[in-house]
């Protein structure tokens, strides 16, 4: 439905951003999104890393079939 962003829609929202925030607060701006993604990616791995936990101590819990 919606296909990759070109030059011209980049610039649209670049034109919009300086609109609504000014040329002064865009560093703020980012700086915050960079911190919530940040923070989103470290969620991410911390989940993925607790998954793997739970998914190691379980097989190794488990007991092992004898192999006929």
């Amino acid at each position: 439905m919606f296909g990759s962003l070109g030059l011209p829609e980049i610039l649209i929202i670049v034109l919009v951003v300086l609109l609504l925030f000014g040329a002064k607060r865009i560093p703020e701006v980012m700086r915050a999104l960079r911190q919530g993604l940040d923070e989103f990616r470290r969620a991410g791995t911390a989940a993925t890393e607790e998954i793997n936990k739970a998914v190691n101590e379980a097989t190794s819990d488990a007991p092992k079939k004898p192999e006929a």
